[in-house]
């Protein structure tokens, strides 16, 4: 199993919009993720800074195949277009990142 944290700005004018998608997330997205062994997501906003933390286990044994089954998905990719634009991504971040990853420095089961 491997945990992930990660952090991205959100665009002030789009918090409400962001809230309100996430209030209801398409099953068809849940499924993919799911299938994809991603277990345990959870995403935190931080107001006024209007930062998003998220974090999730990954329990599957090909992590590339599967966020790649994530990202050729139809259904996500329709989804990705409502949330990207809510989304500013940290000028920090790596390259090739959207959403900074970060290191696990504690865990407490």
């Amino acid at each position: 199993m491997q945990r992930m944290g990660m952090m991205i700005g959100l665009e002030p004018d789009m918090v409400e919009t962001y809230k309100e998608l996430h209030a209801s997330v398409w099953p068809e997205v849940l499924a993919r993720l799911t299938a994809s062994h991603i277990r345990n997501y959870t995403i935190f906003l931080r107001e006024p800074e209007n930062i998003l933390f998220g974090t999730w286990e990954y329990h599957g044994d090909d992590f590339a195949a599967d966020m790649a089954r994530i990202a050729a998905d139809p259904t996500n990719q329709e989804w990705w277009k409502l949330t990207i634009p809510c989304q500013r991504p940290l000028p920090t971040r790596a390259e090739g990142e959207w959403w900074a990853t970060m290191d696990e420095v504690f865990h407490l089961d």
